[in-house]
């Protein structure tokens, strides 16, 4: 073959395979740059902030605020700044007024402990503040802190005629703590919370609620149960499908669910559960004991003793001692025994 020829051959073949490769990356498509995100430098100092709607006499604990960065102009004398503000004094103060999800928390928004009115502000409307006398077996060892939620148990002996009755009863629920032993914060000694043991703790209740507890401390012994924080997910689905609160037309989402969070904080009276000895041993009664001579003592206890048909049979009168029901077809008599 001319040399000509076979340079001009091999010419057309790279020019080919050229034109194929750039045919196919231009088909392909050429990959998308991609770009690096520029870290964003913080354009001002940290300042303190809710982490979730604070609403008037929340107690503060650690996990309701943390510090945020925060614009240079926008930052008030008020605020708190990150490594200024001394964390361990805040915890345990009370939210004066509502701080909404990501506001800045401000000094004038909050009652520090030993400053006047403390009390009266971390009440919620129509609250009172009522304190009982506990020890470390009836105040779960000192393990309940002010802002937990507890369960109050009244424990008594309902005397009758024969062996007392031993029962306890829970007769409220959900109370909301405020102070033990006048002490509104959790001690913190190296990171970690100090368990003491206390004397007295002071409860959030209503009106109607201190009026129980007045007369309970009076009947017998009263104990708390700490409740855990999940049952505050359970009281907020039972509130959301009973229909007890009303949300107003037009509210928004905040609006009702602080609806929601207020329903959820009420103490509960009413429909209490209770257990008696013989739901412990069977050698304790599991009812008030019968008067005597009215047949057996582990029964419901009666005044006199009972017709088939439900009604009271009538002693004789000026007799007190053992009788004898006599039924002679509808008719029940008590009849003297031994007679």
């Amino acid at each position: 073959m001319d040399r000509k020829k076979l340079l001009l051959l091999v010419v057309a073949l790279f020019v080919a395979a050229g034109t194929a490769f750039a045919a196919r990356s231009m088909f392909a498509g050429a990959s998308a740059p991609q770009a690096e995100a520029v870290a964003v430098k913080p354009a001002g100092p940290k300042v303190l902030v809710a982490q979730r709607a604070l609403p008037v006499g929340t107690i503060l604990t650690a996990d309701a605020m943390s510090f945020q960065d925060w614009p240079a102009e926008l930052v008030k004398d008020v605020y708190f700044l990150d490594g200024e503000a001394d964390m361990a004094k805040l915890l345990g103060t009370v939210v004066r007024y509502p701080i909404t999800a990501g506001q800045p928390v401000t000094q004038g928004a909050l009652v520090a402990p030993g400053d006047r009115g403390f009390l009266a502000a971390a009440l919620g409307p129509g609250m009172r503040a009522v304190t009982i006398s506990v020890s470390a077996k009836t105040g779960v060892g000192g393990f309940v802190f002010p802002g937990d939620r507890v369960d109050m148990m009244l424990t008594q002996q309902v005397k009758g005629e024969g062996e007392p009755l031993n029962t306890t009863e829970t007769i409220l629920r959900n109370l909301r703590v405020l102070a033990t032993d006048q002490t509104t914060n959790n001690e913190v000694e190296d990171g970690k919370t100090v368990v003491r043991a206390f004397r007295t703790v002071t409860l959030e209740v209503t009106p109607r609620i201190a009026e129980k507890i007045s007369v309970a401390e009076e009947i017998g012994a009263l104990s708390l149960s700490l409740r855990s924080i999940a049952d505050n997910q359970g009281e907020f689905e039972r509130i959301l499908a009973s229909g007890e609160v009303e949300v107003p037309e037009g509210a928004t989402k905040e609006q009702e669910e602080t609806l929601m969070r207020q329903a959820m904080t009420r103490p509960i009276e009413g429909n209490t559960t209770y257990v008696t000895g013989g739901d412990v041993s069977r050698f304790q009664r599991t009812s008030r004991p019968a008067p005597s001579g009215s047949g057996s003592g582990s029964g419901p206890m009666m005044s006199a003793p009972q017709m088939a048909g439900g009604s009271p049979a009538a002693a004789p009168q000026g007799y007190s001692g053992p009788v004898v029901r006599v039924t002679r077809g509808k008719v029940t008599t008590a009849e003297p025994a031994g007679k």
